[in-house]
């Protein structure tokens, strides 16, 4: 079934309160200007309320948190931030399990599907990164990784919650580094993920949106969004540059 192609920025931690104003205006005009594709914008969460003002002013993109608490409601979570929050600020997606939160923070499988839960819960889209590392890949245990890191999700929330999700590959060792899964490889790891929530519900498993993340660039990205299970792009670097996300985002228009 034809998906309607999504890229999100991610921002990480970067950019000045004027910068990020400056930032989402810019997305903001692109995104209006292309039709067919969901563009969300995930600053740092201090800047959540105006990036959110400046893209409803201009029309473009939704908003989106880079984390969300595994806990639900209120109470003595120092700096954590909730899905209701991050609702209450205008978002209306949330990353997941991104790599660097797993590598740096501690959050294993278990963590991320509660906060997957968590921001269901809210009604939040969860935006859930899956993707190995180096050693993994080198390893041949790319296949094993995302089928654990997937199955963990599915075991604590079930096929149904796909309905409203939004999954981004994100090979570790093409985040930051310059390097870029070839389209083939991305493909592949995007066929497996399918394939996985397929065995549980083919329906959904067809409608699910299945970005890719790891170095995407304006030069590279229209080979990428050729392939048939991805169905945009989680970017980086590249989404802090206005005029680089936007002819990203005009290259997932484009199929």
């Amino acid at each position: 079934m034809p998906r309607t192609p999504l890229v999100a920025a991610n921002w990480k931690m970067h950019t000045t309160h004027e910068e990020a104003d400056r930032l989402a205006r810019e997305i903001a005009a692109g995104a209006a200007a292309v039709q067919d594709v969901d563009v969300v914008v995930c600053p740092p969460s201090c800047y959540l309320m105006p990036v959110g003002a400046a893209l409803a002013e201009r029309k473009g993109g939704a908003l989106g948190s880079q984390d969300v608490s595994e806990i639900v409601g209120t109470g003595a979570h120092t700096g954590d931030i909730s899905g209701a929050m991050v609702r209450d600020c205008g978002g209306t997606y949330a990353i997941v399990g991104h790599s660097e939160r797993r590598a740096t923070r501690g959050e294993d499988d278990a963590c991320v599907a509660r906060k997957f839960e968590a921001a269901q819960a809210a009604g939040l889209i969860p935006i859930l990164c899956v993707g190995e590392t180096l050693e993994e890949r080198d390893g041949g245990e790319t296949d094993a990784v995302l089928a654990r890191q997937l199955g963990a999700v599915l075991e604590q929330v079930g096929i149904a919650a796909f309905a409203t999700a939004v999954l981004a590959y994100e090979p570790v060792w093409a985040i930051g580094t310059g390097r870029s899964a070839s389209p083939e490889q991305a493909q592949a790891a995007h066929a497996r993920l399918r394939a996985t929530l397929a065995a549980s519900d083919a329906k959904i498993a067809d409608s699910v949106r299945i970005l890719y993340g790891g170095s995407v660039k304006a030069d590279n990205a229209a080979e990428l969004f050729a392939q048939d299970d991805v169905d945009g792009g989680l970017i980086g670097g590249a989404s802090l540059k206005a005029e680089q996300f936007n002819a990203i985002v005009k290259a997932a228009g484009n199929h």
